[in-house]
């Protein structure tokens, strides 16, 4: 029994190690969750998590080697998602000037006179107004090669059948490729893709200038992200 919980956290630990670091993914959540709310930005995780589902069935049948048998597929995949991240970069920092600057240079008179200046500028749009998030981060994880490149090592592990001893744990071991880490996996996902959305918008609730911040510092990631990729497939070229 015990050794099914280990599993469990196992793949609860996996699945945290691919959705929790910085970047890409996490920007467009952040983005989401801090514009529209905690239900844009978990359906944007859904998105990215709907991804790793399609690559969890492709590394089954042993497609995602293609990625790094192929290296025409690596320099498509790194220029493709490059391109997109920078365009989807162009519309962050778009939907963040239009929902926080508004205002930006109006100064105090005018929101002072009306009212209504800072409420607006610190709100952004109402929950449950209609997002792309899911859409974006779904294309964008299926293009993103360090996703792909996850499941081709540390998802290896997870899908090959066998077991290791934790000895620290008293000699525990965790089943690898069984079905009890597999369903640990996705909810760490699960549990990430609901807990980090509802961290931004309970600070950005308490604390004004944070919501700005994380709208524009989202822009910024997926920008870096888009010219690094890029500049690896030009490094491929050469």
């Amino acid at each position: 029994m015990f050794d099914v919980v280990v599993s469990a956290l196992a793949g609860v630990a996996l699945g945290l190690s691919l959705a929790a670091p910085p970047g890409p993914m996490n920007a467009i959540i952040a983005e989401e969750s801090v514009l529209r709310g905690w239900g844009s930005g978990f359906r944007a995780g859904l998105g990215a998590m709907s991804a790793d589902a399609c690559f969890f069935v492709l590394a089954l049948l042993g497609v995602v080697t293609v990625v790094r048998d192929v290296p025409v597929v690596q320099r498509a995949l790194f220029g493709f998602g490059g391109l997109l991240m920078l365009y989807f970069a162009y519309g962050t920092a778009t939907d963040a000037n239009e929902a926080f600057g508004g205002d930006a240079g109006n100064g105090a008179d005018d929101s002072t006179a009306s009212g209504e200046g800072i409420e607006t500028a610190t709100d952004g749009p109402p929950e449950g107004e209609d997002s792309k998030g899911f859409r974006k981060a779904f294309v964008l994880a299926l293009t993103n090669p360090y996703q792909i490149l996850w499941w081709l090592t540390a998802g290896v592990g997870l899908l090959d059948p066998g077991t290791f001893a934790l000895d620290w744990l008293g000699g525990l071991t965790v089943s690898t490729g069984s079905p009890v880490i597999v369903v640990g996996f996705f909810a760490g996902i699960a549990l990430w893709i609901s807990g980090f959305p509802a961290a931004l918008v309970t600070v950005g609730r308490r604390v004004d200038a944070f919501a700005p911040v994380v709208a524009y510092l989202s822009a910024v990631v997926l920008a870096l992200a888009g010219l690094s990729f890029l500049s690896k497939a030009t490094g491929f070229l050469a």
